[in-house]
């Protein structure tokens, strides 16, 4: 297994980590621990694409880590109020 790889599959782990854990009630999905990891594990997926170009896979994770940061900047703005 590449580098490449373990990076695409530790980042689908993290996101299906948060994913489950919103699910069972476990972590906000509205909070910085489910943020980090869904940002986290986008970024690791499109690194894993620089090895395999996929436009689809690039969009998709591009989304998930713009929605997730804007989480945690809302997050962050709360915080300084």
């Amino acid at each position: 297994m590449s580098a490449w790889d373990l990076c695409g599959l530790v980042g689908v782990s993290l996101i299906l980590v948060a994913y489950a854990g919103a699910q069972l009630r476990r972590l906000d999905p509205t909070r910085a621990p489910s943020l980090v990891m869904n940002l986290a594990g986008s970024g690791l997926i499109i690194v894993s694409l620089l090895r395999a170009f996929n436009l689809s896979a690039l969009l998709v994770e591009a989304a998930w880590a713009a929605i997730a940061a804007f989480g945690l900047v809302r997050l962050a703005l709360q915080r300084r109020r």
